[in-house]
């Protein structure tokens, strides 16, 4: 080709994350995928590079199996090359060593049993990059990916720089790396493409830089009317790209590679595509319910590494644990925030922890284990039905797995807490000590001072056994907080699915202490609506209540309609209190059930309350 003339390296990609419901990934089929690809078949002398993350080319198998065609087809006359690159899209900063290669090799494996041809090059998710991941990359014997201009531009590089491909390296394995012009990318939303690649080319020739230039592009968008199909205008765009043989030449980056052996070498620092300064790390730091998949994730990969003498099992297991590494959790976005995908991921995790059991029954054990990677050791107690993991924070309940199910109660996403600037996981048995006058409807708003936020307080650990009985001791203390005086000591003892926590609240003062006592229970279900959960309360008579908001009763029943669950909560004395949904950016994350116990203490006086939930199906 001349020189003056611009390498175009064009590319598709997609990703539908798991748990997404059925009408996204059909969405994402009929307005990207298709009218990308159908549109590029018909224009034979175009070529382009095509991402689709393992997850969405599964369902298209299952529902659209004629797109596999004309991509075999496309490959088949070198049209297009299929990028490899983790079959369920994980952020690979994140995952261990053996997911990066493994989900890598299955997605490898399914386009060459699909396609016919094995993946040369691979897509990163958000270009997050770290240098250590040039050897998991070779060693599934990817040649090439893909990274940001601006990535480039924080390796040292810049001017012609940018436009052409560079060589990394660590531990002796080399990878060769294609910058993508994510500038190029937003005015191709804006601007047709002729327009785009002509100033393009006046902006290379008024430099005077010399030599071939490349641009990667893999735009989502392209310029188009309103009311313009999408087929139009990828024909369209397509057609311009034929039109346009003066002043681009697609091309393809294997032969890209094979042409150009002179590359520069670089090492890129920590860094990803996404702007504002993203880091993979810091966002599992600033968002708990990110950490708390991560968390899981790591430490259902050590129950599979224990795992011995069954392979069969134990890669089902691992890829299991894969489902969970999807990209759009650890990712800004609403990721993170939409509920279906955490109990998607969740699910995964509770049956790759099923499959690294030892056939048989489970034995019932209680351990001490920094899950949540803070620095400091959390309760941890498992048996046949129930996982139930304790913070010494509060004492309160941060996972609860029913894993008959495969499914966490207890993911029910996170809120900023009284006196708190960053938010934290929502709880169960999170303990408050109310005003006696306090109006218990007002409590999904900040509480006031008056208030004795338990759930901030670090409970000592007083008791324990191996059997499924640990308790925690809150002692009085001689600050100005209010009831400072109240100590509380707080029993859990999980047997037969279910879980009881005992209560004993004690005034260490010289004065009359009257309060409401909340131990507020959160937990999440599928959706809001009675569609998906119902509540009632039993009357003397047995009978079922419906309970919209208000309660007064002594036992609540939960039918979890989506899981076919029913969830008793009893208590040995009743209480009144309430209901209240919780949402975050709108998005339903859990059902806060705040039962209020109002409690007077003389000096010396000691008040006891059980409550027991119990789970059955």
């Amino acid at each position: 080709m001349k020189e003056d003339k611009i390498l175009l390296v064009l590319g598709s990609h997609d990703h539908v994350p798991s748990g997404a419901p059925e009408e996204e990934f059909e969405y994402a089929y009929e307005n990207r995928m298709r009218p990308f690809v159908s549109n590029l078949y018909r224009y034979s002398n175009v070529q382009a590079v095509l991402h689709y993350s393992g997850t969405l080319l599964y369902w298209v198998e299952r529902t659209h199996p004629e797109f596999f065609m004309l991509i075999e087809d496309m490959a088949a006359r070198k049209q297009v090359e299929i990028l490899g690159g983790g079959f369920y899209e994980p952020l690979f900063p994140l995952i261990p060593l053996q997911d990066r290669i493994g989900q890598i090799e299955l997605l490898t494996t399914y386009l060459r049993k699909h396609f016919g041809k094995r993946a040369l090059g691979c897509w990163i998710p958000n270009m997050a990059w770290e240098q250590h991941m040039v050897y998991p990359l070779c060693s599934s014997d990817m040649n090439y990916t893909f990274l940001s201009q601006d990535q480039f531009v924080m390796a040292g590089m810049s001017g012609n720089e940018l436009y052409y491909p560079c060589i990394s390296e660590d531990q002796g394995k080399l990878i060769t790396i294609f910058p993508v012009a994510l500038s190029v990318e937003e005015e191709l939303a804006h601007n047709s493409f002729s327009q785009v690649f002509t100033e393009l080319k006046n902006k290379f020739l008024s430099s005077g830089g010399k030599g071939v230039k490349v641009v990667s592009v893999f735009p989502r968008r392209i310029s188009c009317c309103e009311e313009e199909a999408p087929d139009t205008a990828w024909n369209r765009f397509f057609e311009e790209i034929s039109l346009s043989e003066n002043i681009v030449e697609t091309s393809l980056p294997a032969k890209i590679l094979k042409n150009h052996k002179a590359y520069r070498r670089a090492s890129f620092p920590n860094s990803s595509s996404i702007k504002n300064d993203y880091s993979p790390r810091r966002f599992l730091i600033e968002h708990d319910e990110a950490n708390g998949i991560y968390s899981k994730m790591i430490f259902t990969n050590v129950l599979i590494n224990q795992l011995k003498g069954d392979k069969y099992r134990k890669l089902n297991a691992r890829e299991e644990l894969w489902k969970a590494q999807d990209s759009f959790l650890f990712s800004p976005g609403d990721g993170r925030l939409r509920s279906e995908l955490r109990k998607s991921a969740y699910s995964s995790l509770l049956r790759a922890e099923g499959l690294s059991r030892e056939k048989g029954k489970i034995v019932s054990s209680l351990i001490q284990h920094d899950f949540d990677l803070d620095g400091v050791k959390e309760y941890l107690f498992q048996d046949n039905t129930i996982n139930c993991y304790i913070q010494p924070k509060g004492a309160s309940v941060f996972e609860l797995d029913y894993t008959p199910k495969e499914w966490n109660y207890l993911d029910c996403g996170s809120t900023l807490f009284y006196n708190s600037d960053t938010p934290r996981r929502r709880a169960a048995f999170a303990d408050i000590l109310l005003p006696a006058d306090f109006n218990i409807n007002q409590i999904d708003v900040l509480l006031a001072n008056d208030s004795r936020h338990c759930y901030n307080e670090q409970y000592e650990s007083a008791d324990q056994d191996k059997k499924g009985k640990f308790c925690f001791m809150l002692p009085a203390v001689t600050s100005d907080i209010p009831f400072a005086c109240i100590e509380i000591q707080k029993c859990y003892l999980i047997k037969k699915s279910s879980l009881s926590v005992s209560y004993a609240l004690k005034n260490t003062g010289k004065e009359t202490q009257k309060f409401i006592f909340t131990p507020e229970i959160d937990l999440s279900f599928a959706g809001v609506t009675d569609d998906y959960v119902r509540f009632y309360s039993v009357d003397n008579s047995g009978k079922d209540v419906p309970v919209e908001r208000d309660l007064d009763t002594g036992n609540l029943k939960i039918l979890d309609i989506t899981n076919e669950v029913q969830i008793l909560i009893a208590s040995s004395s009743s209480f009144g209190g309430c209901l209240i949904q919780a949402s975050n950016e709108n998005i339903y994350q859990a059902t806060r059930i705040i039962p209020a116990f109002p409690v007077t203490l003389e000096s010396g006086e000691i008040w006891k309350n059980d409550l027991n939930l119990k789970f059955s199906h």
